[in-house]
C-alpha cells in the first residue's frame, strides 16, 4: 500500500525556465521542443512582445519574448537564451526565455493559488505557484501567453510577409 495520499498520486510535470532571475514553469504537455536561439522574421505591425516567426520545419511559428510579455526590459541574447516551442489550443508557438533547468514533478496538493497582488501586478498568465526546496516556482499558463487577436493579427500579416527582414 502507498505511504501516499490520493491526492499527492496526481502529479504533473513541468519544464522550469528562467526569465530575469525568477524561476517559472511550463505545463510540460505544452512543451514540443525547446530550441537555442536563432533569428526570427519580423511581422509589421506585430505586438511589442511578439518578436516575429520561425520556419519549424515548414510550419509557420509565432515567436514571443517572455520577458517583453511581462513588461520586463530585454535582454540581449547569448548561448543561455532559448526558445520553447509549445502548444495551445492546436497552434504551436514559441516563448523566448533567459534558459531551462530542469523538470519537475508537482503533485497537484503542492500548487497554490496567485495570491491576490491588487491592480499593480498582473498574474493572469500565472496558474499557480509551487515551492521547490527553498525557492518558489511560478506555474504559468501558456493558453493566455498569446491572445486569440494576436494570433489572427499574426495570421493575417503572414501573406503579407514574404520581404521582411530577419532579427536578432
Amino acid at each position: 500500500m502507498s505511504e501516499h495520499a490520493p491526492s499527492e498520486a496526481i502529479q504533473s510535470q513541468y519544464l522550469t525556465v528562467h526569465l530575469a532571475r525568477e524561476e517559472y514553469a511550463i505545463d510540460i504537455l505544452a512543451v514540443r521542443e525547446i530550441r537555442g536561439w536563432t533569428a526570427v522574421t519580423r511581422i509589421p505591425q506585430a505586438p511589442h512582445y511578439v518578436l516575429g516567426v520561425l520556419n519549424l520545419r515548414g510550419a509557420i511559428v509565432p515567436v514571443l519574448d517572455l520577458r517583453l510579455r511581462f513588461g520586463l526590459p530585454r535582454e540581449d541574447y547569448d548561448a543561455t537564451t532559448v526558445t520553447v516551442i509549445v502548444t495551445v489550443a492546436g497552434r504551436l508557438f514559441g516563448v523566448v526565455v533567459d534558459g531551462v533547468s530542469d523538470v519537475l514533478d508537482v503533485a497537484a496538493d503542492a500548487v497554490k493559488p496567485v495570491p491576490d497582488m491588487g491592480t499593480a501586478v498582473d498574474t493572469e498568465y500565472l496558474k499557480g505557484l509551487t515551492a521547490v526546496a527553498e525557492r518558489m516556482v511560478l506555474l504559468l499558463d501558456v493558453d493566455k501567453l498569446l491572445q486569440p487577436q494576436d494570433a489572427q493579427m499574426l495570421e493575417a500579416a503572414l501573406p503579407a510577409a514574404t520581404d521582411v527582414k530577419a532579427v536578432a
